[in-house]
């Protein structure tokens, strides 16, 4: 789960953190393959006889789904113009980002806009303009956590979706290991950047209070997290500060709380295989139609 400060502002060293996390988790790599597989079909219908393409991330990061994603987007429809609007509250990310794009030959033709911004804030400024850009593709991956209100950013970027477009959620799946230690350990973790933990289930109930139309997929994803067991070992303090969104996990928790997360995540959260400790992370990909 990207532990950001508020609607992903990585900046200085919680940058360091979710890319060590990165690393250790494969969580964009299973994205990837789910992007992969999913995605072809829907752009497919949604570029159906359009003569332009419009896309906006939101909570984009560094990009690195973003480029595969446009990529696949430009592959389908050669011939057609895209272009990118990022939101992405962190100025460091959306410089990796723009270094990214840089270094990718293809997308240069794309122009991207960039809006260095929480998404609250990029929803309030569109709202206040006469003109409303409209999109045909929307995502927004591992952001959801950090919105105020789910059911108003919800509404409000299904309203931005032109005829046949889709918005894509992707986020912790319901009952995976984040959903159970969040959930479980909800007063000690729920104090800065999330307040309200959210998984697949939050953002269902929501779609169908709405009354919207959406599919989910599954995208199957474990890490191990055996050295998180080892109070020595640096790559599981640093894993913990990381799924806690604390700096330093052993001193952040009284040793009852520590002892009791620890319990969670070998006992409730995760599978164990040739004395390895493998932590569910399964993610919901979510697709709702316009």
């Amino acid at each position: 789960m990207a532990a950001e400060a508020k609607q992903s502002c990585y900046e200085g060293s919680s940058v360091q953190s979710f890319q060590f996390y990165l690393q250790q988790s494969g969580e964009h790599e299973a994205i990837l393959q789910c992007v992969h597989s999913v995605l072809p079909g829907e752009f497919e219908r949604i570029g159906a006889d359009k003569k332009a393409l419009d896309v906006l991330g939101v909570g984009s990061g560094g990009g690195e789904v973003d480029v595969q994603m446009l990529s696949l987007l430009q592959s389908l429809f050669p011939a057609v113009p895209i272009t990118a609007d990022i939101v992405e509250g962190s100025s460091q990310l959306t410089n990796n980002f723009k270094a990214l794009v840089a270094k990718t030959a293809n997308l240069q033709k794309i122009p991207f806009t960039w809006h260095v911004m929480h998404s609250g804030d990029y929803e309030k400024q569109v709202k206040a303009k006469a003109d409303m850009k409209r999109f045909d593709f929307i995502h927004m991956i591992q952001m959801i956590y950090y919105v105020d209100d789910l059911a108003e950013t919800i509404k409000f970027y299904h309203s931005v979706l032109k005829n046949n477009g889709r918005l894509m959620i992707i986020l912790e799946t319901a009952n995976g290991g984040w959903d159970t230690l969040w959930k479980t350990f909800q007063k000690e973790l729920c104090v800065d950047a999330i307040t309200q933990y959210r998984s697949s289930a939050e953002v269902i109930a929501c779609l169908k209070s709405q009354g919207l139309k959406y599919e989910e997929h599954i995208i199957h994803n474990t890490f191990d997290i055996t050295e998180c067991f080892d109070p020595s070992s640096t790559t599981g303090g640093r894993l913990l500060n990381f799924m806690t969104a604390k700096d330093d996990f052993h001193q952040s928790f009284t040793p009852e709380i520590r002892a009791g997360i620890l319990d969670l995540l070998r006992n409730k959260c995760s599978t164990e295989k040739d004395g390895r400790v493998f932590f569910n992370s399964d993610l919901s990909c979510i697709l709702v139609h316009a």
